[in-house]
């Protein structure tokens, strides 16, 4: 699990930087609205939209965008679409499970640019649940190291339900079950300590490790999936070493 969380951050930072960064923006404030209509346009008694707003911050989302978002969403603005989530399962090449979490205004178009993506990357779909059973929803905060040590994180959130802190070289990742996401996230703030973003996603109970041939063969599928508007989020149970990253690097 620590080789896909290490692929997925780095990949995510380089992201921001690239030509996909509109994309990405894109992404982040379609859940700020998703979140503002579903609890509420305040943050303060939001804890989904405080959230979706700090991570859009941390990734250099303008703060106009970021508050027309809030608004459309909340009702206090014209405008916005009637988003709806959708999951997908499928399997990339080497027998990794993935999951696909659409954000969408168009079931049709989502599945169908989900279904190209699988059959052109190696990729194939899979009937509901048969994949899914393999995933387990968590809560999942991500803590730049800066001068922190892991001891410093465990301590601050060991007694608000955290379950595990793993190293993933510039972060900690720290896990815990989806409801104990928020106190976990507030253990944080009352240390004093900063995060990049917290949110509940998806993490595998059993890995698949990748040499480096499928590891390049899987993280192109899963590009190719992110690559549509409609894909929020990938979730995929590989593991991939230190070494066969350097390589791919």
């Amino acid at each position: 699990m620590s080789g896909h969380s290490k692929w997925a951050t780095t990949k995510h930072k380089k992201a921001v930087v690239d030509a996909k960064r509109g994309k990405l923006f894109a992404k982040l404030i379609k859940n700020i609205e998703v979140a503002a209509r579903t609890g509420g346009p305040d943050p303060d008694g939001n804890p989904t939209l405080f959230d979706a707003i700090q991570k859009a911050r941390k990734n250099s989302v303008p703060i106009d965008n970021i508050e027309r978002a809030r608004k459309r969403g909340g009702g206090l603005e014209a405008g916005g679409a009637e988003w709806q989530t959708i999951m997908y399962e499928g399997y990339a090449p080497g027998g990794v499970a993935v999951l696909v979490e659409c954000l969408t205004d168009n079931r049709n178009r989502a599945a169908s640019e989900v279904r190209v993506a699988m059959t052109r990357n190696g990729g194939s779909m899979a009937d509901p649940g048969s994949v899914a059973y393999m995933f387990n929803r968590k809560g999942v905060v991500l803590v730049p190291k800066g001068e922190l040590g892991e001891d410093d994180v465990l301590t601050a959130v060991l007694d608000a339900g955290a379950e595990e802190v793993n190293d993933l070289g510039e972060s900690f990742e720290v896990v815990s079950e989806a409801g104990d996401l928020v106190p976990v996230r507030k253990a944080l703030q009352e240390a004093g300590i900063d995060y990049d973003s917290a949110e509940s996603g998806f993490l595998p109970t059993m890995s698949v490790p990748l040499d480096e041939d499928s590891a390049r063969k899987v993280f192109r599928l899963i590009e190719a999936l992110e690559d549509s508007d409609d894909v929020q989020n990938v979730y995929a149970n590989f593991d991939v070493s230190d070494e066969v990253l350097a390589k791919l690097d």
